[in-house]
């Protein structure tokens, strides 16, 4: 199964029914947020697409349901790294024993280094690169980083990460079109 087999149908039900673009926004943004199914899911394809169809429908970054699908990709990116942080907590150093990571110690060692080194910061900027954004949430949460710094470059990261997925398609498209 390719990319475009699983990124072009949902692009296009969101295209044909603009009011579940929070809800798939959302649900797209946790499925790329989540420890290991961020590996599955094509989930920044579909976003920067919808981003386009927001921008295309005349939802651009002055409209309220612009925001309203920004703040959706907030909340899936937040809940997805909380859940991934939550299950390395509860696991401890057994998650890393489960694939993909048990395939990847090396990767689990550096996320640990970077963890360490950055702090909160590396939570922030983990989320704005690919490999980093599938791991780092959950060595965070083995590795026992304290929750309010987590949860504050969590929340902060959430909200960049999803303005900058949906707002080059919203807003170039109406700068093009204006």
């Amino acid at each position: 199964m390719d990319l475009d087999s699983l990124a072009n149908p949902v692009i296009a039900f969101v295209r044909d029914h603009r009011v579940w673009a929070a809800p798939i926004v959302a649900a797209l943004a946790f499925s790329e947020s989540l420890a290991i199914l961020s590996l599955l899911v094509p989930a920044t394809v579909m976003l920067v697409g919808i981003g386009a169809l927001i921008g295309s429908a005349g939802m651009g970054l002055a409209s309220p349901e612009f925001w309203a699908v920004c703040l959706a990709g907030a909340v899936g990116a937040f809940g997805g790294d909380w859940v991934s942080y939550e299950f390395g907590r509860h696991f401890d150093e057994r998650a890393k024993h489960v694939w993909p990571l048990s395939r990847h110690p090396d990767l689990v060692s550096r996320a640990e280094l970077y963890i360490r080194r950055y702090g909160a910061l590396g939570i922030f900027l983990g989320r704005f690169f690919g490999p980093l954004r599938a791991i780092v949430p959950l060595v965070a949460g083995v590795f026992d980083m304290p929750r309010w710094p987590f949860q504050a470059a969590n929340a902060a990261s959430a909200l960049v990460w999803s303005f900058g997925l949906l707002a080059p398609g919203a807003g170039l498209l109406a700068w093009l079109s204006g």
